[in-house]
Protein backbone atom coordinates (compact mmCIF):
# COMPACT_ATOMS: atom_id res chain seq x y z
CA UNK A 1 0.00 0.00 0.00
CA UNK A 2 1.39 3.55 -0.44
CA UNK A 3 2.32 5.83 2.15
CA UNK A 4 -0.12 8.32 1.17
CA UNK A 5 -2.98 5.74 3.17
CA UNK A 6 -0.27 5.22 5.58
CA UNK A 7 0.14 9.66 6.46
CA UNK A 8 -3.86 10.04 6.46
CA UNK A 9 -5.77 9.98 9.51
CA UNK A 10 -8.63 7.68 10.19
CA UNK A 11 -11.35 8.66 12.34
CA UNK A 12 -15.15 6.92 13.07
CA UNK A 13 -18.20 8.10 13.92
CA UNK A 14 -20.55 6.11 15.91
CA UNK A 15 -24.06 7.24 15.66
CA UNK A 16 -25.12 4.50 18.82
CA UNK A 17 -27.70 2.95 16.34
CA UNK A 18 -30.03 1.13 17.80
CA UNK A 19 -31.14 -2.83 16.94
CA UNK A 20 -34.03 -4.05 17.47
CA UNK A 21 -34.60 -6.45 20.66
CA UNK A 22 -31.82 -4.28 22.09
CA UNK A 23 -32.44 -1.01 24.26
CA UNK A 24 -31.34 2.21 23.84
CA UNK A 25 -28.64 2.24 26.82
CA UNK A 26 -27.39 -0.73 25.42
CA UNK A 27 -26.29 1.25 21.86
CA UNK A 28 -25.08 4.09 24.19
CA UNK A 29 -23.11 1.51 26.22
CA UNK A 30 -21.57 -0.09 22.62
CA UNK A 31 -20.26 3.50 21.84
CA UNK A 32 -18.24 3.76 24.63
CA UNK A 33 -17.36 -0.06 24.46
CA UNK A 34 -16.47 0.83 20.39
CA UNK A 35 -14.00 3.69 21.79
CA UNK A 36 -12.25 1.61 23.83
CA UNK A 37 -11.30 -0.76 20.91
CA UNK A 38 -10.77 2.06 18.41
CA UNK A 39 -7.84 3.40 20.90
CA UNK A 40 -6.48 0.47 20.53
CA UNK A 41 -6.01 0.07 16.93
CA UNK A 42 -5.06 3.15 16.39
CA UNK A 43 -7.83 5.28 15.34
CA UNK A 44 -7.56 9.32 15.38
CA UNK A 45 -10.63 10.09 16.50
CA UNK A 46 -13.98 8.89 18.06
CA UNK A 47 -17.04 11.55 17.24
CA UNK A 48 -20.91 10.96 18.19
CA UNK A 49 -23.21 12.33 16.75
CA UNK A 50 -27.07 14.57 17.58
CA UNK A 51 -30.64 13.16 16.80
CA UNK A 52 -33.56 13.93 18.18
CA UNK A 53 -36.92 11.61 18.03
CA UNK A 54 -35.19 9.29 16.01
CA UNK A 55 -36.35 5.82 16.85
CA UNK A 56 -33.23 4.32 14.82
CA UNK A 57 -30.63 6.35 17.03
CA UNK A 58 -29.62 7.02 20.86
CA UNK A 59 -27.47 9.38 20.37
CA UNK A 60 -29.58 12.33 21.06
CA UNK A 61 -26.91 14.37 23.54
CA UNK A 62 -23.40 14.09 22.09
CA UNK A 63 -21.51 16.66 24.16
CA UNK A 64 -23.16 14.16 26.94
CA UNK A 65 -22.28 11.34 25.66
CA UNK A 66 -18.95 12.48 24.56
CA UNK A 67 -18.00 12.59 28.24
CA UNK A 68 -18.67 9.56 28.74
CA UNK A 69 -16.24 8.25 25.89
CA UNK A 70 -13.36 10.83 26.96
CA UNK A 71 -13.67 9.41 30.54
CA UNK A 72 -13.68 5.91 29.43
CA UNK A 73 -9.99 6.28 26.96
CA UNK A 74 -7.12 8.06 27.24
CA UNK A 75 -5.58 8.78 24.00
CA UNK A 76 -7.72 9.01 20.84
CA UNK A 77 -9.17 12.37 20.54
CA UNK A 78 -13.47 12.74 21.29
CA UNK A 79 -16.06 14.99 20.01
CA UNK A 80 -18.91 15.69 18.30
CA UNK A 81 -19.93 14.86 14.28
CA UNK A 82 -21.81 16.91 15.33
CA UNK A 83 -23.70 19.50 17.37
CA UNK A 84 -26.22 20.76 15.18
CA UNK A 85 -25.70 23.94 16.35
CA UNK A 86 -29.44 26.33 14.99
CA UNK A 87 -30.84 23.95 17.66
CA UNK A 88 -28.81 25.60 20.62
CA UNK A 89 -28.16 28.52 22.01
CA UNK A 90 -24.15 29.66 21.31
CA UNK A 91 -23.60 30.48 25.02
CA UNK A 92 -24.62 27.08 25.83
CA UNK A 93 -22.59 25.13 23.43
CA UNK A 94 -19.85 27.11 24.39
CA UNK A 95 -20.22 25.94 27.95
CA UNK A 96 -20.58 22.44 27.46
CA UNK A 97 -17.16 22.22 25.12
CA UNK A 98 -15.50 24.46 27.63
CA UNK A 99 -16.73 21.48 30.43
CA UNK A 100 -15.40 18.75 28.12
CA UNK A 101 -11.79 20.46 27.69
CA UNK A 102 -11.13 21.42 31.16
CA UNK A 103 -12.28 18.24 32.36
CA UNK A 104 -10.39 16.07 29.21
CA UNK A 105 -7.99 18.92 28.02
CA UNK A 106 -6.16 18.44 24.40
CA UNK A 107 -8.42 15.84 23.36
CA UNK A 108 -11.71 17.10 22.95
CA UNK A 109 -13.34 18.20 19.21
CA UNK A 110 -15.80 20.32 18.29
CA UNK A 111 -17.61 19.40 15.18
CA UNK A 112 -20.65 21.57 14.45
CA UNK A 113 -23.18 21.20 11.83
CA UNK A 114 -26.11 23.47 10.63
CA UNK A 115 -29.23 21.13 10.20
CA UNK A 116 -32.87 21.53 12.45
CA UNK A 117 -34.99 18.84 13.41
CA UNK A 118 -36.10 16.68 10.62
CA UNK A 119 -39.79 16.95 11.23
CA UNK A 120 -42.28 19.72 12.45
CA UNK A 121 -42.80 17.76 15.90
CA UNK A 122 -38.71 18.08 16.71
CA UNK A 123 -38.44 21.67 15.55
CA UNK A 124 -41.67 22.54 17.38
CA UNK A 125 -40.05 20.70 20.83
CA UNK A 126 -36.99 22.47 19.89
CA UNK A 127 -38.52 26.02 19.86
CA UNK A 128 -36.85 26.09 16.23
CA UNK A 129 -38.03 26.01 12.58
CA UNK A 130 -36.77 25.25 8.95
CA UNK A 131 -35.30 28.54 8.33
CA UNK A 132 -33.03 28.42 11.49
CA UNK A 133 -29.85 27.11 9.30
CA UNK A 134 -30.10 30.35 7.64
CA UNK A 135 -28.26 31.68 11.06
CA UNK A 136 -25.67 29.52 10.77
CA UNK A 137 -22.45 31.19 9.72
CA UNK A 138 -23.63 34.53 12.43
CA UNK A 139 -24.23 31.56 14.86
CA UNK A 140 -20.87 29.80 14.40
CA UNK A 141 -19.27 33.24 14.92
CA UNK A 142 -20.95 33.87 17.96
CA UNK A 143 -20.24 30.83 19.11
CA UNK A 144 -16.04 30.93 18.46
CA UNK A 145 -16.32 33.83 19.79
CA UNK A 146 -17.64 33.10 23.17
CA UNK A 147 -14.23 31.04 22.89
CA UNK A 148 -12.32 34.42 22.98
CA UNK A 149 -14.35 36.89 25.05
CA UNK A 150 -15.61 40.10 24.22
CA UNK A 151 -19.66 39.30 24.07
CA UNK A 152 -20.85 42.82 24.03
CA UNK A 153 -23.49 41.70 26.64
CA UNK A 154 -21.16 41.01 29.36
CA UNK A 155 -21.46 37.89 30.07
CA UNK A 156 -18.30 35.65 29.81
CA UNK A 157 -18.67 31.79 28.77
CA UNK A 158 -16.90 29.81 32.13
CA UNK A 159 -14.91 27.51 31.57
CA UNK A 160 -14.74 28.21 27.55
CA UNK A 161 -13.48 31.78 27.85
CA UNK A 162 -9.75 31.10 27.20
CA UNK A 163 -9.38 27.42 25.91
CA UNK A 164 -8.73 26.06 22.45
CA UNK A 165 -10.97 23.56 21.56
CA UNK A 166 -10.68 22.92 17.90
CA UNK A 167 -13.92 23.33 15.75
CA UNK A 168 -14.82 21.76 12.59
CA UNK A 169 -18.15 22.12 10.24
CA UNK A 170 -19.99 19.56 8.91
CA UNK A 171 -21.01 20.65 5.69
CA UNK A 172 -22.06 20.13 1.73
CA UNK A 173 -22.77 23.10 -1.17
CA UNK A 174 -23.54 26.17 0.80
CA UNK A 175 -21.69 24.81 4.21
CA UNK A 176 -18.82 24.00 2.95
CA UNK A 177 -18.62 27.83 1.86
CA UNK A 178 -19.22 28.99 5.37
CA UNK A 179 -16.21 26.77 6.55
CA UNK A 180 -13.72 28.20 3.81
CA UNK A 181 -14.80 32.01 4.90
CA UNK A 182 -14.66 31.14 8.55
CA UNK A 183 -11.45 29.32 8.20
CA UNK A 184 -12.05 26.09 9.49
CA UNK A 185 -11.27 22.93 9.19
CA UNK A 186 -14.08 20.86 6.73
CA UNK A 187 -16.22 17.42 6.99
CA UNK A 188 -17.62 16.55 3.90
CA UNK A 189 -19.60 13.16 2.29
CA UNK A 190 -20.67 11.13 1.44
CA UNK A 191 -18.44 8.91 -0.55
CA UNK A 192 -21.42 7.84 -2.82
CA UNK A 193 -21.78 11.27 -4.57
CA UNK A 194 -18.42 11.71 -5.71
CA UNK A 195 -18.76 14.46 -7.62
CA UNK A 196 -20.51 16.28 -5.51
CA UNK A 197 -18.12 16.29 -3.11
CA UNK A 198 -15.24 17.01 -4.79
CA UNK A 199 -17.15 20.25 -6.25
CA UNK A 200 -17.46 20.89 -2.28
CA UNK A 201 -13.84 20.35 -1.56
CA UNK A 202 -12.98 22.70 -4.45
CA UNK A 203 -14.94 25.63 -3.67
CA UNK A 204 -13.72 25.45 0.09
CA UNK A 205 -9.96 25.72 -1.09
CA UNK A 206 -10.72 28.46 -3.02
CA UNK A 207 -12.65 30.28 -0.77
CA UNK A 208 -10.53 29.32 2.23
CA UNK A 209 -9.34 32.52 4.68
CA UNK A 210 -6.94 31.64 7.44
CA UNK A 211 -8.39 31.96 10.87
CA UNK A 212 -6.73 31.71 14.38
CA UNK A 213 -8.26 28.81 14.43
CA UNK A 214 -6.39 26.89 11.03
CA UNK A 215 -3.85 28.55 9.22
CA UNK A 216 -4.72 26.27 6.01
CA UNK A 217 -7.65 24.12 4.40
CA UNK A 218 -7.85 21.34 5.89
CA UNK A 219 -10.69 17.92 4.47
CA UNK A 220 -12.33 14.81 6.12
CA UNK A 221 -13.80 13.24 4.08
CA UNK A 222 -16.45 11.41 5.56
CA UNK A 223 -18.59 7.65 4.21
CA UNK A 224 -19.48 3.92 4.77
CA UNK A 225 -16.01 1.68 4.85
CA UNK A 226 -16.69 -1.80 5.17
CA UNK A 227 -14.04 -4.67 5.25
CA UNK A 228 -14.42 -8.49 5.48
CA UNK A 229 -12.99 -11.61 4.44
CA UNK A 230 -14.65 -11.34 1.48
CA UNK A 231 -16.71 -9.29 -1.00
CA UNK A 232 -20.00 -10.29 -0.43
CA UNK A 233 -19.26 -10.40 3.50
CA UNK A 234 -18.47 -6.88 3.07
CA UNK A 235 -21.82 -5.95 1.29
CA UNK A 236 -24.02 -7.73 4.07
CA UNK A 237 -22.14 -5.93 6.42
CA UNK A 238 -24.21 -2.63 4.75
CA UNK A 239 -27.24 -4.69 4.75
CA UNK A 240 -28.94 -3.27 7.59
CA UNK A 241 -28.35 0.04 7.64
CA UNK A 242 -29.23 0.00 3.91
CA UNK A 243 -32.84 -1.24 5.16
CA UNK A 244 -33.11 1.48 7.09
CA UNK A 245 -32.56 4.13 4.98
CA UNK A 246 -34.84 2.42 2.53
CA UNK A 247 -37.66 1.91 5.22
CA UNK A 248 -36.84 5.85 6.00
CA UNK A 249 -37.21 6.81 2.51
CA UNK A 250 -40.85 5.06 2.14
CA UNK A 251 -42.25 5.32 5.46
CA UNK A 252 -40.93 8.33 6.48
CA UNK A 253 -39.09 6.76 9.69
CA UNK A 254 -35.49 5.84 10.87
CA UNK A 255 -36.46 2.49 12.47
CA UNK A 256 -33.76 0.37 14.64
CA UNK A 257 -30.87 -1.78 12.87
CA UNK A 258 -32.65 -5.27 11.83
CA UNK A 259 -30.25 -8.36 11.20
CA UNK A 260 -29.21 -9.15 7.55
CA UNK A 261 -31.15 -12.34 7.01
CA UNK A 262 -33.95 -10.30 8.29
CA UNK A 263 -33.88 -7.73 5.61
CA UNK A 264 -33.08 -10.50 3.11
CA UNK A 265 -35.99 -12.11 4.04
CA UNK A 266 -38.02 -9.29 3.37
CA UNK A 267 -40.67 -8.99 1.06
CA UNK A 268 -40.22 -5.58 -0.42
CA UNK A 269 -42.48 -3.32 -2.58
CA UNK A 270 -40.98 -2.21 -6.04
CA UNK A 271 -39.91 1.10 -4.62
CA UNK A 272 -38.40 -0.40 -1.44
CA UNK A 273 -36.47 -2.31 -3.53
CA UNK A 274 -34.96 0.35 -5.29
CA UNK A 275 -34.22 2.57 -2.53
CA UNK A 276 -32.62 -0.45 -0.89
CA UNK A 277 -30.55 -1.34 -4.16
CA UNK A 278 -29.50 2.38 -4.14
CA UNK A 279 -28.51 2.52 -0.31
CA UNK A 280 -26.12 -0.20 -0.84
CA UNK A 281 -24.30 1.59 -3.73
CA UNK A 282 -21.64 3.70 -3.88
CA UNK A 283 -19.47 2.55 -0.42
CA UNK A 284 -16.23 1.31 -0.33
CA UNK A 285 -16.70 -2.21 0.70
CA UNK A 286 -14.74 -5.35 0.04
CA UNK A 287 -11.70 -7.30 1.07
CA UNK A 288 -8.72 -5.69 2.43
CA UNK A 289 -6.66 -5.35 -1.09
CA UNK A 290 -9.92 -3.92 -2.49
CA UNK A 291 -10.38 -1.57 0.05
CA UNK A 292 -6.81 -0.44 -0.25
CA UNK A 293 -6.86 0.31 -3.69
CA UNK A 294 -9.95 2.23 -3.62
CA UNK A 295 -9.06 4.08 -0.59
CA UNK A 296 -5.97 5.07 -2.46
CA UNK A 297 -7.39 6.02 -5.42
CA UNK A 298 -10.41 8.35 -3.25
CA UNK A 299 -7.04 9.89 -1.10
CA UNK A 300 -5.38 10.71 -4.86
CA UNK A 301 -8.64 12.35 -6.19
CA UNK A 302 -9.85 14.68 -3.19
CA UNK A 303 -6.31 15.39 -1.21
CA UNK A 304 -8.32 14.68 2.14
CA UNK A 305 -6.33 14.77 5.23
CA UNK A 306 -8.02 12.86 7.32
CA UNK A 307 -10.95 9.92 6.86
CA UNK A 308 -14.03 9.82 8.98
CA UNK A 309 -15.63 6.25 9.04
CA UNK A 310 -19.84 6.36 9.33
CA UNK A 311 -20.18 2.26 8.81
CA UNK A 312 -23.15 0.93 11.22
CA UNK A 313 -24.43 -3.11 11.26
CA UNK A 314 -26.69 -4.73 13.11
CA UNK A 315 -23.98 -7.21 13.85
CA UNK A 316 -21.48 -5.72 16.31
CA UNK A 317 -18.58 -8.67 16.11
CA UNK A 318 -18.67 -7.81 12.63
CA UNK A 319 -18.51 -4.34 12.49
CA UNK A 320 -15.72 -4.40 14.85
CA UNK A 321 -13.92 -6.99 12.50
CA UNK A 322 -14.41 -4.57 9.88
CA UNK A 323 -12.48 -1.54 11.81
CA UNK A 324 -10.25 -4.18 12.86
CA UNK A 325 -9.11 -5.14 8.99
CA UNK A 326 -9.03 -1.31 8.24
CA UNK A 327 -6.90 -0.76 11.00
CA UNK A 328 -4.53 -3.13 9.11
CA UNK A 329 -4.71 -1.39 5.85
CA UNK A 330 -3.86 2.16 7.22
CA UNK A 331 -1.71 1.21 9.98
CA UNK A 332 -0.08 -2.05 9.38
CA UNK A 333 2.81 -2.24 11.72
CA UNK A 334 0.85 -0.96 15.00
CA UNK A 335 -2.81 -2.68 14.05
CA UNK A 336 -3.38 -6.07 16.12
CA UNK A 337 -4.79 -9.55 14.20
Amino acid sequence: MSPLIHTTRFSVLDRSRTREGHPHAEALRDTVALARELEALGYHRLWVSEHHGVPGVAGSAPTVLAAAVAAATRTIRVGTGGVMLPNHQPLVVAEQFGVLESLFPGRIDMGLGRSVGFTDGVRKALGRDKDAAEDFAAQLGELLGWFSGGSPTGVHARPAEGLRVPPFVLAMGEGAGIAARAGLPLVIGDLRDRERMLRGIDAYRTGFRPSPWASRPYVVISGTIAVAGSEAAARRLLVPEAWSMAYSRTHGTFPPLLPAEAVEARAMTARERGCYESALNGHVAGTEDQVGSELETLLKETGADEVLVTTSSYDRAALLDSYRRLARIVRPATAPA
